[in-house]
């Protein structure tokens, strides 16, 4: 009897560190799950002001301006254009 009720300790012992262990895992995990969660949302919060500096970047008047302005463009006169048509062959 004696030996049942020291394997059957020695089984209890066993069961509690592999509880504890499994416990603290879980718990290590969830800390890091929760780290990586506000990455994700610290970088959607990035990506959205990239998307909003990119649209403002493109803006028309924008490019209008710096076309003008810093490069010295001028829009095209219509009496300049030419309108080339694609052979029918290809």
């Amino acid at each position: 009897m004696a030996k049942l009720n020291l394997l059957l300790l020695a089984v209890l012992v066993a069961c509690a560190l592999g509880l504890v262990t499994s416990q603290h895992k879980a718990r290590k995990l969830f800390a890091e799950l929760e780290r990586e969660h506000a990455r994700a949302r610290e970088l959607d919060i990035d990506y959205g002001r990239l998307q909003l500096e990119a649209s403002t970047w493109g803006l028309h008047s924008r490019v209008e301006k710096i076309a003008t302005g810093a490069l010295g463009m001028r829009p095209v006169d219509a009496r300049r254009v030419r309108i080339v048509e694609r052979d029918a062959g290809r």
